[in-house]
């Protein structure tokens, strides 16, 4: 506007006539328009300052890079991020169906404690869908772990508490560093429904036997900087057991004989392929009725590990397979299992692999 005030400048030098005039209602003409130009709504160009800032797509998958090189002793959170030995109780959580609790450390840094049968499984398992690019929390498991200010009675897992709140293989997790845990999703109703990297989630699904594939129990995450959602499956604890929900102790997770003894592929027919797991729960024995239920939950599931494209298969096989047969054993050894099962329980999933890779 430096040129327009210049002007009126020079004409207050001079009598005021007909052009005078007409050159201010120009100039006040003018003004208005540059006004509205900068009016959100009016379908003018707007200063790059005020334009809204255009959301991220969200992400189910990221490519990991260098797989051979990944350290899943430590996964995603790093030798950096391990928790400390000695943590504060906050409050009990009620929620699923393992005991669990809420605690921070030194730093302030709040962590989820799990004990029980899942704790190994779900650390193992974590290892594994982090080191071929899909997201996941920052799991450990903590040989020992002292908890202070513990309460005299939890409503579970009481008995796995020694004197002094020592609580023994727990695994401990928290949110993926910069994120907060905004939602759920469902399987279902997933924006990834039918590609590559959601159908290659649901053979990791497969692989582990994770038989649990509710959609409670997935959680979206939204990173703090870049505002990019992040879908996760956040429990996968009923793992590397039976093919599907049994009854008893344990209820079929983490149990190296039934997996070892588990079938993995079930059929390939019309460029498609059928796992076995997740499958039907077991209503047998004597309180069976009481699972007829959970039966129908179970059968509704069990598309999650059918009719997967035989190419999508053989793509998420074809990143496990850069996988060293030393990483492999790093996730059992990471979940805290014996020399022996960590040698029995890699055998289990390389083989696995090389069926994918056959397809």
């Amino acid at each position: 506007m430096t040129g327009v005030s210049g002007g009126s400048e020079h004409l207050s030098l001079r009598p005021l006539d007909t052009c005078d005039l007409n050159m201010r209602k120009t100039v006040r003409h003018v003004s208005i328009f540059l006004f509205l130009l900068g009016l959100p709504g009016l379908g003018f160009a707007q200063n790059e300052k005020t334009k809204p800032a255009q959301a991220e797509p969200p992400l189910i998958w990221r490519d990991p890079g260098d797989i051979s090189s990944r350290n899943l002793l430590c996964g995603s959170g790093g030798e950096k991020g391990r928790p400390d030995s000695s943590v504060t109780f906050e409050k009990e959580d009620t929620e699923g169906s393992n005991p669990k609790f809420d605690v921070h450390d030194q730093d302030g840094e709040k962590w989820k404690v799990k004990l029980g049968v899942e704790a190994r499984p779900e650390t193992a398992a974590t290892r594994l869908l982090w080191a071929v690019g899909y997201f996941t929390e920052n799991d450990y498991l903590v040989p020992e772990l002292r908890v202070k200010n513990l309460p005299p009675h939890l409503h579970r897992g009481q008995n796995f508490i020694s004197s002094g709140g020592l609580v023994k293989d727990a695994r401990v997790k928290r949110h993926p560093q910069h994120a907060e845990k905004k939602d759920t999703w469902r399987w279902k109703k997933s924006p990834f429904y039918g590609t590559r990297e959601f159908n290659g989630l649901r053979v990791m699904m497969s692989l582990f036997n994770n038989w649990d594939v509710k959609d409670e129990n997935n959680a979206i995450y939204q990173d703090k900087r870049s505002g990019t959602e992040m879908y996760l499956v956040s429990d996968v604890g009923a793992s590397f057991g039976s093919i599907g929900y049994r009854l008893g102790a344990g209820r079929g997770k983490g149990s190296l004989d039934l997996y070892k003894k588990s079938k993995f592929i079930s059929r390939v027919h019309d460029g498609k392929v059928d796992f076995a797991s997740p499958a039907h729960s077991t209503v047998i024995g004597l309180l069976g009725i009481f699972s007829i239920p959970n039966f129908v939950t179970r059968m509704r599931l069990r598309w999650i590990g059918r009719n997967i494209p035989v190419e999508d298969a053989k793509w998420i096989g074809g990143l496990l397979a850069q996988l060293k047969p030393e990483q492999i054993q790093d996730a059992f050894h990471a979940a805290g299992y014996s020399d022996k099962d960590v040698m029995t329980y890699s055998d289990v999933v390389e083989k696995r692999i090389a069926e994918l890779r056959k397809l």
